[in-house]
């Protein structure tokens, strides 16, 4: 049990797991699930010796803040942060190569960052909740937004030693009962991290990098009833699912009660209409001590007896503004939901098309601006409709720069649907619809249809290719003949 204190990777890169492995031991005996945290330095940059907590030893929130906090006031201020849905140390058991099996590996990129660092930090045992508030605590630290990117958009943002950055890169994790499946997404998820490690060393910028979850991914004994344990006030997190379970039910059962179809909003610019907007279902949210408060525009915005505050909103022949004004929305005393159209005539296409060039929010005084010109479009004579269009989990709408506080928001428009030019009678145009016609499923048909044309094509060639003897033997006749030669 000599093994009390975690070691460094960068020096004993094989204990690596195996100390994982012993530490988890130790720390089973507890009723607490945790997540593992990973932290090193890039090659050259150095952060303040910390010292690793005892065998079995639960790190909570206040202790993670305070070795955060050590970390990033000598470290490098760039912080690439991956955060995974869920780990537990038995990822790590399992999959790591635990007892020199090296060709089980499935982190041989982490290992290898890890070997190269100029000092680094394991936590087998952190708090879930302590590591929930991680992105809070660097961002308050460091006084920026997060960024979540992916490896094809690092490679296009050049960063700067002098600039803080909070980089974040969200990875899954295998759900299935199939153990292979997990083994396969932490495999994709190390070559992930192996991708941006190899950007940032093109960059040349020193960073600070770590690696946790979100929740555990393996809930044992008497923890599965209680693996939720609570933040505050001594009250468990199952508690307060169930809560939102309740309040989830009970919005649905409003959104039942409201009339299926209800009319859009609508803006006139005299006594025609101008601007119309439609949605089943509005709502943004925003990050806020590393959890997403969400709130739902949809009842304020639709529906019998509601009128939509629209004031602020213009349209001519060529740009169109929409506005919708709300009070009280996430802690914001005023809140506006804003949508900017632009019409032009494209030479290529021979015809006039108009683009939602964003989507505002502006709050208090601030805006958070996403760029939507790229993928919301329609021809000018129509309207656009589109079943999702969000900035998340393929986003339609992009922030309009890495520092802009749109990166603190998420916006989800269901059943989407808007029309700034040509409205005619008060009612929506023909829509064009963001699905392309070739959609997955129809491409599936067709092949499928094709295949089974294919053979029954060759089976019909099989057949007109048989050929019936031109000679046939007679049993009350004289046996053919048939000559052995010719």
């Amino acid at each position: 049990m000599a093994a009390a204190r975690i070691p460094h990777l960068r020096r004993i890169p094989r204990a690596f797991v195996l100390s994982l492995s012993l530490l988890y031991v130790l720390s089973s005996c507890y009723g607490e699930e945790q997540v593992p945290l990973i932290l090193w330095t890039s090659e050259g940059s150095a952060m303040p010796s910390q010292s690793a907590p005892s065998a079995g030893h639960i790190v909570e929130q206040q202790q993670l803040s305070s070795y955060l906090e050590k970390a990033l006031n000598l470290g490098p201020k760039n912080v690439v942060l991956f955060l995974q849905d869920k780990m537990s140390i038995e990822d790590f058991t399992m999959y790591g190569g635990a007892f020199g099996n090296k060709q089980d590996n499935v982190f041989p990129n982490l290992e290898s960052a890890l070997r190269s660092s100029s000092s680094s930090l394991v936590l087998p045992a952190v708090s879930w909740p302590a590591s929930n508030a991680v992105i809070a605590q660097i961002q308050d630290h460091l006084e920026t937004s997060p960024l979540y990117m992916d490896p094809e958009t690092l490679s296009q943002l050049r960063l700067n030693a002098s600039s803080p950055a909070l980089l974040v890169f969200r990875l899954p994790y295998g759900n299935g009962a199939d153990l292979m499946s997990a083994k396969e997404i932490l495999s994709e998820n190390d070559e992930v991290i192996g991708q941006v490690m190899s950007i940032m060393k093109t960059q040349a910028v020193p960073y600070t990098a770590i690696y946790t979850a979100l929740r555990p991914s393996k809930v044992t004994g008497a923890s599965a009833v209680s693996w939720e344990a609570g933040v505050g006030g001594g009250r468990s997190l199952l508690q307060a699912k169930d809560r939102y379970r309740e309040r989830e039910r009970e919005r649905q059962r409003k959104v039942k009660e409201r009339p299926g179809v209800y009319a859009p909003v609508e803006f006139k610019e005299g006594e025609s209409t101008c601007l119309l907007l439609w949605a089943k279902s509005l709502s943004v949210s925003i990050l806020r001590s590393g959890r997403w408060e969400e709130y739902d525009l949809t009842s304020s915005t639709f529906g019998e007896g509601v009128t939509p505050k629209v004031h602020g909103s213009s349209c001519d022949k060529t740009r169109a503004r929409l506005v919708l004004n709300y009070e009280n929305v996430l802690g914001h005393r005023s809140f506006k939901l804003i949508f900017g159209m632009s019409q032009r005539h494209y030479k290529v296409s021979a015809r006039r098309w108009f683009t939602l060039d964003f989507v505002e929010l502006e709050y208090d005084g601030t805006k958070a601006t996403f760029n939507g010109s790229r993928s919301i479009y329609a021809p000018a004579e129509y309207s656009y409709r589109c079943e999702s269009v969000t900035n998340y989990l393929w986003p339609l709408l992009i922030p309009r720069s890495n520092k802009d506080p749109a990166n603190q928001w998420r916006v989800n428009f269901q059943d989407f649907q808007i029309q700034g030019f040509n409205v005619s009678r008060g009612q929506f145009s023909y829509a064009s619809d963001c699905a392309g016609f070739f959609s997955p499923g129809i491409w599936m048909g067709l092949m499928t249809s094709l295949l089974m044309v294919l053979v029954l094509t060759y089976g019909l060639h099989m057949i007109l290719q048989l050929r019936t003897m031109d000679r046939f033997d007679d049993p009350k006749g004289p046996a053919i003949s048939v000559p052995q030669n010719e």
